[in-house]
């Protein structure tokens, strides 16, 4: 079995309707992620990026999907850089994939090299005063682990300025300074014809030009939709992976990832002007029949997708047909329209789909308020998980429970110089 109780594995032995009802008996929803699409999509757009390095940016948990199958999967896919944004998601990265590059995005603090050099993984340097305690640890100990040099090109959020990254040249030129990329990051990459994103790529080749035989990188999953002159040495996918549009003024080349289903808790019918949940916002406008299903904000389904009397909310699929939400959406239940069903086609205990079926990502988003990466990440662990697809093989071990390695011998201790005469 499973380490993880949220997770259930996708038996070869059952249908996927068997495993999902399993799932059912403890929780109330499942999420189903197609390791097969991540791969699809990673695989795409490796393809559009070629003759560029595809890595994949699995920080969130993957985005909601599952940090270490997801790994996993792209690794044995191909995949052969990772990245993450904190020491912590590097440990689990390195559990799934032992022999993957893994840069984390959240650059390095002092007294941290020892956590970097334990599971080989690499900071990426935003500012100068981490390359300077960066550059103390590697001389006190000899890690010649690498780093990754994070030039800010406009987004003003990490990164050295154009004027720090020109100062480190001559260093870096100088050789064994241990820089295994340069990059930096597109500010409006979705937005096709934004002015930004020429002056972005002109700073940035002027800059990593100079960094002599360190591969570049610049584009996340917009960047890559932007061409060849974006994708320099490397790319970067993330949200593309899990089905969000990367190109959203286009539309999206991306398979869908993530099914998300919940069950009927109980069926109910209410009369014409009867009002439905807190506040009381939705009245029925006819002799209504109402399906409640067990998931709500808790479970990452935002509150703002809810329906009054003069704005129609979210939809979900029941039976196979679009039902509207009815009232608010509350912390553990949601109530749903299914008047228009055909009698004893919706009973309790059925499923319906909050995600999946032609509902996207980017649709739930524009319901919520927000944007796709919010929706995936925001999927709470209240639901049962099954993964499919990708030669998934259980046991994966949730990392909080994992038995911790015993630790690695200290490192060497190198002398340190001499003092300047």
């Amino acid at each position: 079995m499973a380490s993880d109780p949220n997770m259930i594995p996708q038996s070869g032995l059952l249908s996927a309707e068997a495993n999902q009802a399993a799932a059912l008996a403890a929780f109330g929803g499942v999420l189903t992620v197609d390791l097969d699409a991540i791969i699809a999509n990673w695989r795409k757009l490796e393809k559009t990026a070629v003759p560029a390095e595809c890595s994949a940016v699995i920080k969130a948990d993957a985005y909601g999907c599952g940090a270490a199958q997801v790994a996993q999967a792209l690794n044995k896919a191909g995949c052969k850089t990772f990245f993450v944004a904190t020491i912590e998601e590097a440990r689990t990265a390195r559990a799934a994939v032992p022999d993957a590059a893994i840069y984390v995005l959240g650059g390095y603090f002092q007294n941290t090299g020892e956590h970097y050099a334990k599971i080989n993984c690499r900071p990426v340097i935003g500012d100068l005063n981490e390359l300077a305690e960066w550059d103390v640890f590697c001389r006190r100990t000899g890690w010649s682990g690498g780093a990754a040099i994070h030039i800010d090109t406009g987004m003003n959020r990490l990164g050295l300025t154009l004027q720090e990254a020109q100062a480190i040249i001559p260093r870096i030129n100088a050789g064994d300074h241990g820089i295994t990329l340069v990059m930096s990051h597109l500010v409006s990459a979705e937005q096709l014809n934004s002015p930004v994103n020429a002056r972005q790529l002109a700073a940035f080749r002027g800059i990593a030009s100079e960094f002599a035989g360190v591969p570049a990188a610049l584009a996340n999953s917009s960047g890559i939709f932007l061409g060849a002159p974006f994708q320099f040495d490397l790319v970067r996918p993330g949200a593309a992976l899990y089905g969000v549009n990367p190109t959203p003024e286009a539309d999206n080349p991306m398979q869908p990832v993530v099914d998300l289903k919940a069950r009927i808790v109980q069926i109910r019918s209410i009369e014409r002007g009867e009002t439905v949940g807190y506040g009381g916002t939705w009245s029925a406008r006819r002799p209504t029949k109402l399906a409640i299903i067990a998931v709500g904000y808790a479970d990452g389904y935002f509150r703002a997708a809810s329906s009054n009397d003069g704005t129609r909310g979210a939809e979900v699929i029941v039976a196979g047909k679009r039902c509207p939400v009815a009232g608010r959406i509350s912390m553990d239940l949601i109530a749903i329209d299914i008047t228009d069903l055909p009698p004893n086609s919706a009973r309790r205990g059925h499923m319906v789909t909050l995600l999946g079926e032609g509902i996207t990502v980017d649709e739930l988003a524009h319901h919520f308020g927000t944007i796709g990466y919010e929706v995936l990440t925001s999927l709470g662990h209240r639901y049962a998980r099954v993964y499919k697809g990708g030669n998934f093989v259980e046991p994966l071990v949730k990392p909080e429970a994992a038995e911790q390695p015993p630790s690695p011998p200290p490192l060497e201790q190198k002398a340190a110089p001499p003092p300047p005469s």
